[in-house]
């Protein structure tokens, strides 16, 4: 199935998941390296908006730690890096929006964000969002999206692409199931590393119509009141590496389905689901169902997951994937989903054949109250957690 999909483009896409991390703009506004707008109270520059107006290419804004209200902006220049400086900056929406769209909007060719929480975006449109990324290739990193009518919301721009880092959104959604914690469109690549997703007020956790997702090491746990939908999505399949992730279903969704792919058809050439290292919970009394494929995915591999809970379905071929009671987990009330000390199932996970494209074996896992660590050893055991 590799082999058919030969756009360049597409496996330029696929060699530079992890490429693009701390490297971006060392210039400012004045273009000269060395430069930074810094905003705060007690600065010149005293608000966000100024700053977004007055940066230039290659720039870097460093805003003061506190809480901006009604605060929105709009980033339009290439290069950019957007950071807290001396701790968590606090943007608040207060009713304002920027466009009518979100706290943000960012239209820059490659823009780094790192240190700010997102809260309280609502609009006409029921799809107020803390971040309304439309074009370019965001990095988001260290941020929360809290209370918002979507966490981040993309554009359909099929060059776009999003790198979500060790980052947390809860409770976002309007309400009508249209919403999200995180809505990704179709965009070329969307990336998450290290993040918690929970408590989606009706929408999904996670929807992507992405054409590559890579969704590595990450907690998308519904938890206690939990009311959303799907866990993960892939409404239009595309190639999709799920690794090492911990995925729970809570007691009070109205949804039976914790990861659906294809669901409303396949829009990309190629479309790949692979499925490996996850621990997956239910905890819906009457039960679900683990994982809902829909005909005509060009390929779907499962291997080495820990199903736990009251879903009647397998996934895959059983004896690649593992059936185990919420008493083999050490505590999963305190978020430790290791399997016990002396479980029959410790060393259990299968052999599994390499891809030629991509590390399909975990090399991290999720660590507390958000990000990964490394692995100090080759994974041996089904599921996520394996220090």
């Amino acid at each position: 199935m590799v082999g058919r999909f030969a756009s360049t483009a597409c496996l330029v896409m696929l060699c530079t998941v992890f490429a693009y991390r701390s490297t971006a703009a060392q210039t400012t506004a004045g273009g000269t390296a060395g430069q930074i707008i810094h905003v705060g109270a007690t600065r010149d520059i005293k608000t966000i908006a100024a700053a977004a107006r007055l940066v230039r290419d290659d720039g870097i804004v460093e805003v003061d730690a506190g809480d901006y209200l009604a605060d929105v902006a709009v980033w339009d220049k290439r290069n950019l890096t957007v950071r807290a400086a001396g701790g968590r900056v606090r943007l608040i929406a207060n009713e304002a929006s920027a466009e009518g769209k979100a706290i943000w909007v960012v239209r820059s060719e490659k823009m780094q964000v790192e240190g700010f929480d997102f809260s309280g975006a609502a609009v006409p449109s029921r799809n107020g969002a803390g971040i309304r990324f439309e074009k370019g290739w965001l990095v988001v990193r260290d941020c929360s999206f809290i209370g918002n009518e979507n966490g981040i919301l993309t554009s359909n721009n099929r060059d776009s692409q999003l790198d979500i880092e060790d980052s947390e959104f809860a409770h976002n959604g309007f309400g009508d199931g249209q919403s999200h914690n995180l809505y990704a469109g179709e965009i070329a690549r969307l990336s998450v590393t290290g993040s918690h997703f929970h408590h989606a007020k009706v929408g999904h956790l996670l929807k992507t119509r992405a054409a590559l997702n890579d969704i590595r090491y990450n907690r998308l746990t519904d938890e206690t009141g939990g009311e959303a939908s799907y866990e993960l999505e892939f409404p239009n399949g595309g190639v999709a590496y799920v690794i090492g992730n911990i995925i729970q279903q809570s007691a009070s969704t109205s949804n039976p389905h914790l990861i659906s792919y294809g669901a409303e058809g396949y829009k990309w050439p190629r479309n790949e689901l692979y499925l490996v290292h996850n621990t997956l919970l239910d905890d819906r009394p009457e039960g679900g169902v683990f994982l809902r494929v829909s005909p005509g995915a060009d390929l779907v591999r499962t291997e080495n997951n820990l199903l736990v809970g009251n879903a009647k379905d397998t996934i895959g071929e059983p004896a690649r994937n593992f059936r185990a009671a919420f008493e083999d987990l050490v505590d999963r009330q305190r978020g430790d989903y290791h399997l016990k000390k002396g479980s029959r199932l410790i060393g259990k996970a299968v052999q599994m054949a390499a891809d030629s494209t991509v590390q399909l074996s975990p090399q991290r896992e999720y660590a507390m109250p958000r990000g990964s660590i490394a692995l100090r050893k080759n994974p041996i055991n089904p599921g996520a957690p394996q220090n």
